[in-house]
């Protein structure tokens, strides 16, 4: 166990110092490494050039040539430009991925980066030689053009180790590849033109490997290029760097009602606090359980704490300092000027100390497809709620769905009624209260627990009950207020959706965000469980909890709070 803790402290360690390094050469400020992938923001950059992936038993060098070679790629690449251009077919675009990381690390003018880049590809050289892939006939083929295509564009000569083995195949291909390796020399400063004789070499380098398939001696089997290929495949090739976007349209019922959206009954709404609906044992069973996945977890609690009072604290006066010998004058200790004519500390200052004067509201989305993340969410709500009250911070954790599948009392009651074309929300919603905000973390922690009963989650009215979270957050007297709502997907309610259309609740949700903002309700953020919510909340992220709340997810999630309080 010491030995994981600390080969992940000496992972991390590389990682920030290689993130300073791209920070530094690229000029962009947000930038980080996350599981050694470079991400901006929360969002994970495609880099798919197979050197630039090393892996934890290279040297620090062969890192800090990777870090050098992200930050040209960043600098002197048009991102959108490359994609537009990369073939489809994977072994064409692993050639031309590489082609273009070699343009920019040709375009490097610091001797330190220059060797950083040099040393980089001769231990990735050295490492597809020693692997066995320079053995076969494909193998060598793909070593030749990476080590005589680097060498044409960046002047420097091949991997000297490997020299003589290149000889044969060299002589091979370069007849066929000459105008366009010249040409790559020469329009390295021209993303465009350079293209243009790389695609061409993909594209000549492809069909040799596809006329060598068809001779091969597994005439007829499906052979895997990643099985092939794997120092060269294995990038980020497989990666697609867009994370799915929640699916969203226009509501004609909505957009042609002159009353706009309505709900056909509001008689069975409720409002329950957790602890009334679950029985105490019960209650005490999830608690406990909890209490196992955070410690599981290790997430760092005074640490967050920390984070959170940095982020969310403005200086607020709190009293008086007497007995200071500058500032303002102190009329009580005039007497001692009498007493003691060379008494200097006759004056006070006013204490200013930072105060979290906010309050946090995490809300819930409480329908069935939320069952499976939910454990992750109550780690996730439980440790904040604490983190924020020991930061000086108050925090409401609620929740949203409804009091029975398929519209219940309400679906009933529109059916006596004639069924009315259009009916508006037809079922009755059931608001949950896990933490009030004048509960403390102790006092709440049985109700948070609440959170795993598994029964309480059917439907879910976003709309409403963000609505609802606005209104209990305006009575309070914290100055800053935000509002996190974590979901995963669309709100969903199947006789409200069948009875007027599939986006009239999802609309709703939209024009509700709208208003709340504008009014000043709340900062409201939206935190999607793997989806990307931003149809709904401007200010978003989406989560990754298939490997639990672990300090990444927390991070991610101060980001995004940070953000929230820079704009």
């Amino acid at each position: 166990m010491s030995g994981s803790r600390a080969t992940a402290r000496h992972q991390q360690r590389v990682e920030e110092l290689c993130a300073a390094a791209v920070r530094a050469l690229s000029g962009e400020p947000n930038l980080h490494f996350r599981g050694r992938r470079l991400h901006r923001g929360h969002r994970r950059l495609p880099l798919h050039a197979p050197h630039l992936q090393p892996s934890l038993d290279d040297d620090f060098g062969s890192f800090r040539g990777a870090a050098d070679g992200m930050a040209l790629r960043l600098t002197h690449s048009d991102a959108e430009l490359h994609r537009s251009l990369h073939p489809a077919d994977p072994v064409q675009r692993l050639i031309f991925e590489m082609l273009e990381q070699f343009r920019v690390e040709a375009l490097a003018g610091l001797p330190g980066v220059i060797a950083n880049l040099r040393h980089r590809h001769v231990q990735w050289s050295l490492d597809v030689h020693h692997s066995g892939m320079t053995e076969t006939s494909r193998g060598i083929l793909l070593y030749t053009v990476a080590q005589v295509c680097r060498s044409r564009v960046t002047g420097q000569p091949v991997v000297a180790e490997t020299e003589d083995l290149l000889e044969a195949t060299r002589f091979d291909i370069v007849p066929a590849l000459g105008k366009d390796l010249t040409g790559l020399r020469r329009r390295r400063h021209d993303q465009n033109a350079y293209a243009e004789h790389a695609l061409a070499i993909a594209r000549i380098v492809g069909n040799m490997l596809a006329a060598a398939d068809e001779n091969d001696e597994h005439d007829g089997e499906d052979i895997d290029d990643h099985a092939r290929f794997p120092l060269f495949l294995d990038s980020d090739d497989d990666f697609d760097d867009t994370i799915p976007q929640v699916s969203t349209g226009h509501s004609r019922v909505l957009g042609e009602s002159e009353a706009g959206y309505r709900a056909f009954t509001t008689a069975y709404d409720r409002q329950h606090a957790v602890p009334a609906l679950v029985r105490a044992e019960l209650l005490r069973d999830y608690r406990q359980r909890l209490d196992r996945c955070i410690t599981g977890q290790g997430v760092n609690i005074p640490r967050l704490t920390r984070q959170l009072k940095m982020l969310l604290a403005d200086p607020a006066r709190n009293g008086w300092d007497g007995g200071q010998e500058e500032g303002h004058v102190d009329g009580r200790r005039l007497a001692q000027l009498i007493a003691s004519p060379t008494e200097r500390r006759l004056f006070r200052t006013e204490r200013i100390e930072p105060a979290a004067n906010c309050l946090v509201t995490f809300l819930i989305d409480c329908s069935g497809s939320m069952k499976e993340h939910i454990e992750s969410i109550a780690v996730i709500v439980d440790v904040f709620a604490r983190a924020l009250e020991l930061a000086g911070a108050s925090s409401e954790i609620l929740g949203f769905t409804t009091g029975a599948w398929n519209g219940g009392r309400a679906m009933r009651e529109w059916h006596r009624s004639g069924r009315p074309a259009h009916p508006g929300r037809l079922n009755e919603l059931c608001h949950l209260v896990f933490k009030d905000a004048d509960t403390s973390w102790r006092r709440a922690r049985p109700g948070i627990a609440g959170l795993l009963k598994a029964d309480l989650f059917r439907e879910g009215v976003d709309g409403e009950a963000v609505t609802w979270a606005c209104r209990r957050m305006a009575g309070r007297s914290e100055q800053r207020r935000l509002l996190i709502v974590l979901s995963d997907g669309s709100p969903m309610d199947s006789a409200t959706n069948l009875t007027n259309d599939r986006h009239y609740l999802d609309n709703h949700l939209k024009d509700v965000v709208r208003r709340e903002e504008l009014a000043g309700s709340a900062r409201i953020c939206g935190l999607g469980v793997g989806l990307d919510l931003s149809p709904f909340y401007r200010r978003s992220h989406a989560l990754d909890l298939s490997r639990g709340p672990g300090n990444d997810v927390f991070r991610e999630i101060l980001e995004m709070i940070a953000g929230d309080r820079r704009s």
